[in-house]
């Protein structure tokens, strides 16, 4: 399920994201810099990982430095969506002393928090490696950064599952009960959105019989145990997809994914991956 391309620098949605962000640091202006830093004053900033993972929202970055200096010279950018030591070179650019100590906080905001996701993902994509499973994420994102951390995930090897609530029908329990049952529910939806994927949440081996005998695709495994998604791969014998879901961790991830599901989704990707360590350093240019 495919998602917007919002980390370019020319993107206008990304612009009013990063002023939005900038406006909230800023306020009414930064009196620190502006008390102690001549106001000509050129810099030369590197943003460094202190921490080994992957880089992704270079573009997010230097769009909060452009904001502020739109006469920024961008020297270097590291490879996003490749795993990098310590001690890599991020980002380097060169510009007005003031913008970038005023844009220094937001640039490093986005920037740890999107490859804090990248580099999440890239370690359970490679939990799952040789099992066949795909990792997805979820709608478990920050409110205004869904587009960017989703496109974090992706840059860290994982898979999109739905954007929204518009791309795509995911039928789960409460639709179950307030449609009247899976199969009320599943017709309804298929009436409503042909074209669109259809997926159903399902708890037992009734609910998963039900779900296929109305034609569900793709059938959510909630909160099963290896067992039970062992037997729910066995029953189904490639007749729809199947996604693991429920409080899947790293520690808990490959288990899930050899049991012969197509998919697990984790929201942990997005909710709860740890921003990676990254420090900008300053140096005057004569």
């Amino acid at each position: 399920m495919g998602i917007t391309d919002l980390a370019r620098a020319d993107d206008q949605e990304l612009r009013e994201l990063v002023a939005r962000a900038l406006a909230e640091d800023i306020g009414s202006g930064d009196v620190t810099s502006e008390a102690t830093v001549p106001a000509d004053t050129r810099a030369r900033a590197s943003i460094v990982q202190k921490e080994a993972g992957v880089i992704y929202g270079v573009a997010v970055a230097v769009a909060a430095f452009r904001a502020l200096d739109p006469q920024l010279v961008v020297e270097r950018s590291g490879d996003e969506g490749a795993w990098h030591e310590s001690g890599s070179t991020v980002l380097a650019v060169r510009g007005n002393a003031r913008a970038l100590l005023a844009a220094e906080r937001t640039a490093l905001n986005f920037l740890a928090r999107l490859s804090g996701i990248a580099t999440l993902s890239a370690r359970a994509v490679e939990a799952v490696a040789g099992t066949g499973a795909r990792v997805l994420d979820t709608r478990k994102t920050t409110p205004g950064l869904r587009t960017l951390e989703k496109q974090a995930v992706a840059a860290g090897g994982g898979s999109n599952h739905r954007h929204g609530l518009f791309d795509a029908v995911l039928i789960k329990e409460n639709h179950i009960a307030l449609a009247g049952g899976v199969t009320a529910a599943v017709r309804a939806a298929r009436s409503h959105a042909p074209a669109l994927t259809l997926e159903v949440e399902v708890r037992d081996e009734a609910e998963i019989d039900e779900a296929l005998a109305a034609g569900a695709q793709w059938l959510l495994l909630d909160n099963m145990n290896l067992e039970q998604l062992r037997s729910a791969v066995s029953r189904v014998a490639g007749r729809a997809q199947l996604e693991a879901s429920g409080g899947v961790t790293l520690a808990t991830l490959r288990a899930v994914a050899a049991t012969g599901v197509d998919f697990v989704s984790m929201g942990s990707l997005t909710h709860s991956a740890a921003a990676l360590d990254l420090s900008l350093s300053l140096e005057p240019l004569r």
